[in-house]
């Protein structure tokens, strides 16, 4: 058993005014009224240009963020490295709707992938489809039953070869690239754009990796499908599990339209069937590669549990633990210590650009239970520790 007390190692990299900031930080995430209270006060003031981005950028920003471009996540990047965790540069821009714009973003995820190439620091790129194309689209096409019109298959066409572009620079440069999940109401069309990637790129080793929400509960038996699928191609399948991002929108749009909630009962049973499909993955490795993007401690005990029975080396490239920067600590620098793959997703792009995915962070962090106690409980025990208090 991997032990995630030690908070001299999971703090080793940051000094007191670091753990201090993010003390302070976690305890205003922790306060539900102040975390609506800041998201209409900073939204508010960088929509009126006032000058607070110097504000934003030293506290959260800076402790979820590894800086406003590539070069600027080079301190990030070597930091994690000298503690044996990988980063996932995250371009975490949001909102975006014109071909132009789109377009950019692509180029910059293919800079990403080139800043990872060869370079074992950056075992991983990512990308959101929303982040290149337009949402009513991929919403439009979900539904296999929908007509689109020229013009909106045009647009389709577009996404698809934007997509196409990012895999094959990945492939080109040997980057495995994530590709992150969404919304369940154009899930269905980025799933089948990702397997026809698998088909094209991943005949050697996984390179396109899809990623499974499982606080669905019908991502168990998709996945399922998938492996065979895989086999039936002779593919190597890549995937990201993940617990989710959208659960309070998907139930409230549920509820609106009058159809089930896509969403698991309880949060049980999203646990059982996230180990369940580790469990999956790792008896099917031989055709398979996981990233496990968890902040959940049993999970992370769980797959290191099932790679020692079925004799899977830590280091063994095909298994990936994975969390997001200013989080978990705790969780990868142990697991970094004990010799797993571990890489933390860091987030850059302009401030102002990336504030909704900050304020995500924050609405995410007030409604999982106990996550932020967890975080201010081993920072105050390492504060204490390093004044000698027992």
């Amino acid at each position: 058993m991997i032990s995630f007390d030690n908070t001299e190692i999971a703090f080793k990299s940051k000094s007191t005014a670091d753990l201090t900031r993010a003390y302070w930080l976690f305890k205003i995430i922790g306060n539900p009224s102040l975390v609506k209270f800041g998201k209409w006060a900073t939204n508010t003031a960088l929509n009126l240009h006032l000058p607070i981005k110097g504000i934003v950028k030293k506290t959260i920003f800076s402790q979820f963020c590894g800086g406003e471009t590539i070069s600027d996540c080079t301190k990030a990047i070597n930091t994690l490295s000298n503690f044996g965790i990988g980063t996932i540069l995250d371009y975490s821009i949001e909102g975006k709707t014109s071909d132009e714009d789109f377009n950019a973003t692509v180029e910059e995820i293919i800079s990403t992938i080139k800043a990872a190439a060869g370079n074992t620091k950056i075992p991983f790129a990512v990308f959101k489809v929303t982040g290149i194309s337009s949402f009513s689209i991929l919403e439009k096409a979900n539904d296999l039953n929908s007509t689109l019109s020229t013009e909106e298959q045009e647009k389709l066409t577009a996404i698809i070869q934007r997509i196409d572009k990012i895999c094959a620079a990945a492939h080109e440069n040997n980057v495995p690239v994530f590709i992150d999940a969404e919304e369940t109401w154009i899930q269905d069309t980025i799933d089948r754009i990702t397997f026809d990637m698998m088909l094209k790129f991943n005949k050697e080793r996984a390179i396109v990796y899809n990623t499974l929400q499982l606080y669905r509960h019908d991502r168990l038996a998709f996945l399922k499908e998938e492996i065979t699928k895989a086999k039936t191609h002779n593919i190597h399948y890549g995937v990201k599990l993940v617990r989710g991002a959208y659960m309070e929108k998907e139930r409230d749009r549920a509820l609106k339209m009058g159809y089930p909630s896509p969403i698991q009962p309880d949060k049980t049973a999203c646990d059982k069937d996230f180990n369940s499909a580790l469990e999956l993955i790792i008896e099917n490795l031989d055709a398979m590669a996981l990233c496990a993007g968890s902040h959940n401690e049993e999970s992370a005990q769980i797959l290191a549990q099932l790679m020692l029975q079925k004799g899977i080396a830590p280091a063994d490239k095909r298994v990936y633990f994975a969390q997001l920067l200013g989080m978990s600590d705790h969780i990868s620098y142990n697991m970094a210590h004990a010799g797993y793959n571990v890489a933390k997703y860091v987030p850059y792009g302009p401030v102002k650009e990336v504030m909704p995915y900050l304020l995500r962070r924050a609405d995410e962090n007030t409604s999982v239970a106990g996550q932020t106690g967890r975080e201010l409980s081993l920072i105050m025990k390492e504060r204490n520790r390093r004044k000698g208090i027992n």
